[in-house]
């Protein structure tokens, strides 16, 4: 039988965001509350701004552009207050929105706005260059590529996006409602083992049942009048769209906006705005635990810190507790579950460490062998999650949205676990290929294929490695020479090469290691399993790591 959710289930409006958001009947938080601030304090947004700026930027789309029912709007850009007006007003037009990762070269952005099919970009004058390489690259108009931000382009190139909101109109448009089940608010990319993203198909329900959900299992411990958030997980994924973008504008907190992390601005945050909870990925847990600079903040104000993404350590959550007095509790989800699942209760964050915590309401899991079979209470398998907040499909791949989703609904996540006698869930290992680096996904045949233009690649396999100090993944390429040398050089060489080619998070920080063949199953599938067999007894051989 599957596992249900400790927690009482919920209902679920069938609403689509905008009306989740802007059409409810009660709010608990005057319409002048400030919801996102700079973190400089610079700009900021109430959530009678965000409402007003997200309708003028919606009219704006179908003025300007004639914008169509499920058009679909690409962000390629670091956090911003400005984010979630332009998210809404796509909503309002009735538009898709799918978010690219900032760190992504031009080729990697140029391949999300085809698959898509965006209609338009909006970045930062920052990002300009490559957002403007890519969309030239897709066909699309130099006229659809616009700036979000404080900072405008002085060469006007491209508008700024209150450029499109104070169009002059002859024509108020009402908003487009979207059919909350079918209809989708996002397309979030998810790196896949064949090497290229995939578009996870989030639907409207899907999106407003997941911030249900995070309030039925944990919302009790913060509201508007005493809490104010943190906002240093990125908005192009969908953890920061759904934990702060919309969380916050539904329960009328007030979010700090980082536009990327920065220690000391993390920690000035903290003490300056009197931060009472953060979402973070495990690398800012070490900083914490590790970095002297922390000594010198006061960071009293924090009630709680949500870490997601991999698994901690209890010497990790004893060292921040030892040393700062901060509670630290673990989240589990993923793109395609909208995606918080899972996530230790507040009251029990030190009696479960090590686990991800209990299942969010309206859910349901089963455990399944490699065999097939649903295995019982205490027995690992792999992890399969039914629930409102899974996601529709992949975009555009029947394939591996038949090989993701059961008949019967049930997402089967690639990860493997067990749950305990107090409904509390463990993670283990992962059925996939894909590498974690701090959150972010990478895909091995990715940076294989790449690999193989090198001229002095002839074969290749990557595979993640641990990184003890940082407490992440890291990828590490084993390589067939092709004859141009196999010196530490020649390695390095390699190195610096794949970096110029892909994200920041892609990068070869485990190095690369010179072989002489790569092991192969009789079918030429890579056993990716032998080389991580091999990791320990390769500790003298001729690994580069990159100083990044």
């Amino acid at each position: 039988m599957p596992s249900k959710s400790p927690f009482p289930d919920l209902e679920i409006p069938n609403v689509d965001l905008w009306g989740f958001m802007f059409e409810r009947k009660h709010k608990d938080f005057p319409d002048s509350k400030v919801i996102y601030r700079s973190v400089d304090s610079s700009r900021h947004y109430t959530f009678a701004e965000v409402k007003a700026a997200a309708i003028a930027f919606g009219e704006g789309l179908r003025g300007l552009w004639d914008w169509e029912m499920n058009d679909v709007l690409a962000l390629y850009a670091p956090n911003d207050i400005d984010i979630p007006a332009i998210i809404y007003g796509t909503f309002f037009a009735g538009g898709i929105v799918t978010p690219a990762n900032p760190a992504y070269s031009a080729d990697e952005l140029a391949y999300q706005l085809s698959n898509s099919g965006a209609k338009a970009i909006v970045t930062t004058k920052q990002f300009l260059p490559i957002a403007l390489k890519g969309a030239e690259q897709c066909n699309i108009p130099k006229d659809r590529v616009i700036l979000l931000g404080a900072e405008k382009d002085e060469n006007h190139v491209v508008k700024h996006w209150s450029s499109i909101c104070n169009i002059s109109k002859s024509t108020r448009y009402r908003r487009r409602k979207a059919n909350p089940e079918k209809d989708l608010a996002f397309l979030a990319y998810s790196s896949g083992t064949t090497g290229l993203p995939k578009g996870v198909m989030l639907s409207h329900r899907n999106v407003v049942s997941d911030v249900l959900m995070i309030e039925g299992a944990v919302g009790k411990w913060y509201n508007h009048e005493s809490d104010k958030f943190l906002g240093v997980l990125p908005f192009f994924h969908i953890y920061g769209l759904t934990g702060l973008v919309h969380q916050i504008l539904h329960r009328g907190i007030e979010l700090v906006v980082m536009p990327a992390f920065n220690i000391e601005v993390f920690l000035n945050a903290i003490q300056e705005h009197k931060i009472t909870f953060i979402y973070v990925a495990p690398p800012v847990i070490v900083r914490m635990a590790r970095d002297p600079i922390v000594e010198k903040f006061d960071l009293s104000s924090v009630k709680m810190i949500t870490s997601g993404a991999a698994p901690l350590t209890k010497e990790l959550v004893d060292a921040v507790w030892k040393r700062l007095k901060i509670k630290i509790n673990q989240a589990y989800g993923l793109s395609e579950t909208s995606p918080m699942t899972h996530t230790q209760p507040w009251d029990e964050w030190y009696s479960s460490v090590g686990s991800v915590g209990k299942m969010f309401p309206n859910m349901t899991a089963k455990y399944i062998s490699a065999e097939g079979e649903e295995l019982g209470p205490g027995k690992s398998g792999e992890l399969w999650l039914g629930g409102p907040n899974i996601f529709k499909g992949y975009w555009k791949n029947e394939e591996a949205t038949k090989d993701s989703l059961t008949p019967d609904g049930y997402f089967k996540t690639g990860d493997v676990g067990y749950q305990d006698e107090s409904h509390n869930f463990y993670i283990t290992d992962r059925v996939k290929e894909l590498i974690k680096y701090k959150g972010f996904q990478v895909a091995p045949a990715e940076l294989e294929g790449k690999l193989m233009d090198h001229p002095n690649v002839d074969d290749c396999a990557v595979i993640g490695i641990q990184d003890e100090e940082n407490h992440t993944e890291i990828p590490r390429a084993y390589v067939v020479p092709g004859g141009h040398g196999k010196e530490e050089k020649h390695a390095k060489e390699i190195v610096d090469w794949i970096h110029e080619k892909v994200a920041n998070h892609k990068r070869l920080r485990g190095g690369v290691v010179f072989i002489d063949e790569v092991p192969k199953s009789a079918s030429g599938k890579i056993l990716r399993r032998v080389l991580k067999d091999r990791v320990k007894e390769e500790a003298k051989g001729k690994t580069v790591k990159a100083k990044l």
